[in-house]
């Protein structure tokens, strides 16, 4: 990233963040053997912020919120403004399509990770071979 750390509306983590969502997401949506130039490769705004909100709860779980929140990500709308804050710096590209708005109170973070969280036991009660 080409800014210095003291000029960043969010914490560090948070870009790094969304760059590994969106690696994340590319991998999940089998988009990863494209070159980076390929439309083929692009991952629309709410595809971004699925992968986003998987990414947050497998590797943060029940704290996920709390870490977002730590970082200055509060909604999804905070998502976009970093993924267009990472185009205007030549970070991360966008097509003509792309827009902040589709962003935009896609779902609410108090809903995902917290309200509709579930704790998979199934390895706790995995029979023993």
């Amino acid at each position: 990233m080409h800014e210095t750390l003291d000029r960043l509306k969010f914490h560090p983590h948070a870009y790094h963040f969304v760059f590994a969502a969106l690696r994340f997401t590319q991998q999940e949506l089998g988009k990863v053997d494209y070159e980076i130039e390929s439309p083929d490769a692009h991952i629309s705004g709410p595809e971004l912020l699925d992968g986003f909100r998987l990414l947050a709860i497998q590797q943060f779980g029940l704290m996920a919120m709390s870490v977002l929140n730590h970082w200055g990500i509060r909604c999804t709308d905070d998502v976009g403004r970093i993924v267009f804050e990472l185009v205007e710096r030549g970070d991360m590209r966008k097509t003509d399509n792309d827009q902040l708005n589709d962003f935009v109170a896609v779902y609410e973070f108090a809903d995902v990770f917290d309200a509709d969280y579930k704790i998979s036991t199934a390895k706790a009660f995995k029979p023993r071979d």
